[in-house]
């Protein structure tokens, strides 16, 4: 069948619609499919259109619904519309795909699209249909995004490196808040190396395309989970209500209505609303699943932040981290620094219970739009450091990463003889990575001897490894030992950034 039978088939397709909705008297829908008629964006086609295999039989996909409770497309017309998918290329998508979207429900078509997916995937992912991964990107929805990145993460460990490589394209091309949450996380913290390097592309990518860093990027994509402005969220029972807090580690909690906390949300009972409460009980089991996912590296993006010495204007740091429902948990937990253009601190402050802003003195302060803003240090802190902390315990504000309490180090001939002269478990040197160090290059072998970091002034500080780490085969060596750490590589660097490197090192060896 070449153009001329495309034609006829969607010529077949269109009249079937069109029969099919006047047997439903939709008008609106009628409308839908007419325009579909008169727009014939069908000219781009294929000299050969590709054969659909036989196991994409769409008697077994979701069915596709037309807007407005119009009915599903025939079996045909959803054939059809396999074909569009079929002949379509990432950033050139076949233009009647436009007018099926326009026309078709689009939860319903981004089901049938993952109900392609899934036939795909139980075929064995052959390479001559990889279009259909491409389909996702076309039809895909957030809910697509949650059902697809399990699988991401888990491809390259199965061999399939490139489809889990085209999926980063994917998430990015859906590029909806959630996708590009889903996308940083595997930038962040995903156990394979090349996946992870990519996805940390993508993401610098989809940044630069917006104006910004993939940090401030980041910034902007933690979701809100519907959360009141507060920071809390109301479970209704009926007769009972429940309120959800979280601690310094984003662990959700709930307290009764009078406060008391509990140690678990009640089971719905017999006395409780029998459609509220259920519903209830389950958006509380998905809040801790959803939370837990987005936790633990936004914890460490701010720590990181702290060491990195990152600012925000004061204008970003009330509209992206104290306004934002879920991190100013985490943000009313620590000491913010204040700083002059040449990066010197010049105050610190806290943010209250009311989101207002108190010094160590607790008197209130007000943050100009243009003030900058960062986590302090503790070296930066100096004599208002055991002030703050005082200030905190009577508070009784438990921090969610060490700040006031954070080890400093000093170098001096001891502790370096004492790193360089212990046996690191391997395990732990591959744990540095979650602090901003990175692996070198495989060297013969695919042998990683070194680790390296970034730091201020455009330098990389590189640590050497022996016997070195080999890619795949963490078990080559169980333990390793530092080589280069001393006096020398440390020279000339801040205060700050020494005590870090130190920091690091100094946790592995013991």
């Amino acid at each position: 069948s070449g153009p001329s039978g495309m034609r006829q088939e969607c010529s077949r397709n269109r009249a079937a619609q069109i029969s099919a909705t006047n047997a439903r008297n939709e008008p609106v829908a009628e409308a839908a499919i007419a325009e579909l008629l008169a727009a014939d964006p069908l000219d781009a086609l294929p000299a050969k259109l590709p054969v659909l295999p036989e196991w994409a039989d769409v008697a077994v996909l979701t069915p596709i619904h037309l807007r407005g409770d119009a009915g599903a497309l025939p079996a045909e017309a959803a054939r059809h519309v396999m074909t569009m998918l079929a002949i379509s290329r990432p950033g050139d998508p076949y233009a009647g795909l436009a007018l099926v979207k326009e026309a078709c429900d689009s939860r319903s078509l981004a089901d049938f699209g993952w109900a392609l997916f899934q036939r795909w995937q139980a075929a064995g992912y052959p390479s001559k249909e990889s279009w259909m991964m491409d389909a996702l990107a076309l039809l895909g929805d957030d809910e697509t995004v949650r059902r697809l990145t399990p699988l991401i993460r888990t491809w390259p460990g199965e061999g399939g490196h490139a489809r889990a490589v085209a999926g980063l394209d994917l998430l990015a091309g859906i590029g909806s808040e959630v996708a590009l949450m889903h996308l940083h996380g595997i930038a962040e913290k995903v156990k394979f190396s090349g996946l992870k390097n990519r996805a940390r592309q993508k993401m610098d990518e989809v940044a630069a395309g917006l104006g910004l860093t993939s940090q401030e990027l980041a910034d902007r994509l933690v979701p809100t989970f519907g959360l009141s402005a507060d920071g809390s969220l109301t479970l209704d029972y009926g007769r009972r209500q429940f309120v959800v807090g979280f601690d310094e580690q984003l662990k959700p909690y709930v307290t009764d209505a009078a406060g008391k906390r509990l140690k678990n949300l009640p089971k719905p009972g017999a006395n409780d609303d029998p459609e509220l409460a259920p519903a209830a009980h389950q958006r509380f089991a998905g809040l801790k699943k959803d939370v837990r996912a987005v936790a633990a590296d936004n914890i460490r993006r701010l720590e990181q932040a702290m060491v990195n010495r990152r600012r925000w204007s004061g204008a970003e740091f009330k509209r992206l981290l104290v306004g934002h429902p879920l991190l100013w948990h985490i943000v009313r937990r620590l000491v913010w620094g204040l700083y002059d253009p040449s990066g010197l601190l010049t105050g610190a402050l806290r943010v209250a219970e009311d989101r207002s802003f108190a010094d160590v003195e607790d008197d209130t302060l007000t943050l100009p739009d243009e003030a900058v803003v960062g986590v302090a240090h503790p070296l930066e802190l100096g004599e208002q450091l055991a002030a703050w902390a005082e200030m905190f315990a009577d508070y009784e504000i438990l921090q969610p990463f060490p700040q006031l309490g954070r080890e400093t180090c000093q170098p001096d001939e001891t502790l370096l003889s004492e790193i360089s002269a212990a046996k690191i478990p391997t395990g732990k040197v591959i744990g540095l990575e979650r602090r901003g160090w990175r692996r070198g290059a495989p060297q013969d072998a695919g042998i990683q001897c070194w680790i390296e970091r970034d730091v201020p002034g455009g330098r990389t500080i590189t640590i050497g490894l022996l016997p070195g780490i080999a890619i795949g085969y963490h078990e080559f060596a169980d333990e390793q030992t530092l080589e280069g750490v001393g006096l020398d590589g440390l020279d000339g660097l801040d205060p700050i950034t020494v005590s870090e490197i130190l920091r690091d090192l100094r946790e592995i060896t013991r």
